[in-house]
């Protein structure tokens, strides 16, 4: 079709999100602040003092004895009680970059921020403390997606899944050494000394993932599979992690890593019947699995207008082409109401996360005076501002249905999540123990959720706009850290600029 027609279903999408980007503004701050207190609520361990969302108490505070090595704290990756380390390494990289990015513009909430990003870096650093060795997971996953109960009553075994120089994990220990170097860049303004345990870990950390290559999805399969196997090879997460050590050390070594190995990104052990979409489609993928879209977007801002910009300026700029509603190439698709849509469940994570990258990519190009051209249609920087604004809008509640996907954002929001702690009892309300199957009348209530899990952005509507507030509906009721992540910098940066 001659590019200069746009097809109805196109006119369509554009008209909606041109719509939501009409609306007024909503309030960023309130927003970020939210955002930034749902970690509080997926906090595992030994509860600070000045902890905020007070419904929540200590709980798995023997993890790792099976193993010998402490490993209390970290994350609950979602509504169970498991502690993923893939996604949660992800999602600590994430909070780190949002933090680097867009934390001169967060105010009061900088603290909360880096209180957020230290919760998941202090883990870490117990996870990978014994050397050829880094914890992949804790807490046995189908006993406890077999029950519905409190983190604070968990009876199900706690075990701890561990990738070795014998039964590797690549993905996953360097998931862990980007998030790592990408925090020490973020503290090393406000605590040097752990700036620097958090850079020599994760060189410590990357070296092991590089020297001993393999898919956790073989090593601790029963571990982490069917809930966070690695699809996408490990060698977007080995050249993330080597582009945020070169970012974070300037050692030419990791810079010489991403050049050598960039070409072979899409080769990374994927099966045959999957090659195809990879093949085609990785520039535009980005999340806790698949890195290709944040490899090149981050390299970008350190090659942009330089003899290096092949390939990563490039593929970046097809990134851009595959997500804006107006492009020829666009790979995503738009609900009426103007939320992007990509296979799978959680849907949210693809708005949160595209959005950063739109974001800061947006930066980028303004700082080298560049724009894009998706076949014959010319994109600016602040076109960019636009789409991102649209869905963190549409997610806030202008859409549709007139509803915020961020629990206790707006008036109207989802009550029933798809979370254990969230849905049932508080321990100061209920101090007796709720065991594995008592929590299932809360499971099936019509009823709200007992405790407010406030900033939670859940899995979100259908691609007709439409949700069902349902805990049994978790692929669109759960939410998870690593939807929350990247919004954190995307808040920030409206906050300042709300009428961008």
């Amino acid at each position: 079709m001659n590019g200069k027609y746009v097809s109805m279903r196109t006119l369509l999408v554009l008209v909606g999100v041109m719509m939501l980007v009409g609306v007024a503004s909503h309030d960023y701050a309130d927003a970020l602040s939210k955002c930034i207190l749902f970690f509080e609520g997926q906090r595992s361990g030994k509860l600070p003092s000045t902890q905020r969302m007070t419904w929540r108490k200590d709980s798995a505070l023997c993890d790792g004895n099976d193993v010998g090595i402490d490993l209390v704290g970290g994350y609950y990756d979602a509504g169970d009680n498991i502690k993923f380390s893939f996604p949660m390494a992800f999602t600590t990289t994430m909070l780190a970059w949002s933090t680097l990015e867009f934390g001169h513009l967060m105010d009061s909430e900088y603290m909360h921020a880096l209180e957020a990003l230290k919760w998941g870096t202090d883990y870490f650093l117990k996870a990978t403390s014994v050397p050829g060795k880094v914890v992949a997971s804790v807490g046995e996953p189908n006993g406890d997606h077999n029950c519905w109960e409190r983190p604070e009553d968990m009876d199900t075994p706690r075990t701890s899944y561990v990738v070795n120089t014998t039964m590797p994990g690549s993905e996953v220990s360097a998931e862990i050494a980007a998030a790592l170097a990408a925090s020490s860049m973020v503290f090393s303004s406000v605590d040097i000394q752990y700036a620097k345990i958090l850079l020599q870990r994760a060189i410590q950390v990357f070296q092991f993932a590089d020297q001993y290559q393999g898919s956790y999805n073989s090593s601790v399969g029963e571990g982490v599979c069917p809930f966070y196997c690695d699809f996408s090879g490990f060698m977007d997460e080995l050249i993330w992690g080597a582009a945020w050590l070169f970012k974070a050390t300037n050692t030419q070594s990791y810079w010489k890593y991403v050049i050598d190995n960039i070409p072979y990104l899409d080769h990374s052990g994927i099966a045959e019947a999957q090659k195809a979409v990879f093949v085609g489609g990785s520039f535009s993928e980005f999340g806790w699995d698949t890195k290709h879209a944040g490899i090149n977007v981050l390299v970008s801002r350190l090659v942009m207008n330089t003899s290096k910009a092949d390939p990563f300026v490039p593929y970046a700029d097809n990134f851009i082409c595959s997500v804006l509603p107006e492009s020829p190439t666009r790979v995503v698709t738009y609900s009426p109401g103007g939320l992007m849509f990509k296979p799978g469940g959680s849907n949210s994570q693809h708005a949160t996360a595209l959005s950063f990258l739109l974001l800061a990519y947006s930066g980028y190009l303004t700082r080298y005076s560049r724009s894009i051209s998706c076949g014959n249609v010319v994109v600016t920087p602040s076109r960019l501002v636009e789409v991102a604004k649209s869905q963190v809008d549409y997610l806030l509640g202008s859409n549709p249905l007139g509803m915020s996907y961020m629990v206790g954002y707006g008036s109207k929001f989802p009550r029933k999540i798809h979370h254990r702690g969230s849905s049932l009892p508080c321990v100061d309300i209920h101090p007796r123990r709720i065991k594995c199957k008592d929590g299932s009348i809360f499971f099936k209530s019509k009823y709200p959720n007992f405790n407010e899990l406030t900033g939670a952005i859940v899995g979100g509507p259908d691609k007709n706009d439409q949700y069902n507030d349902s805990r049994v509906d978790c692929p669109h009721s759960e939410p998870t850290t690593y939807i929350n992540a990247p919004f954190v910098g995307v808040l920030a940066y409206f906050k300042q600029y709300p009428q961008t």
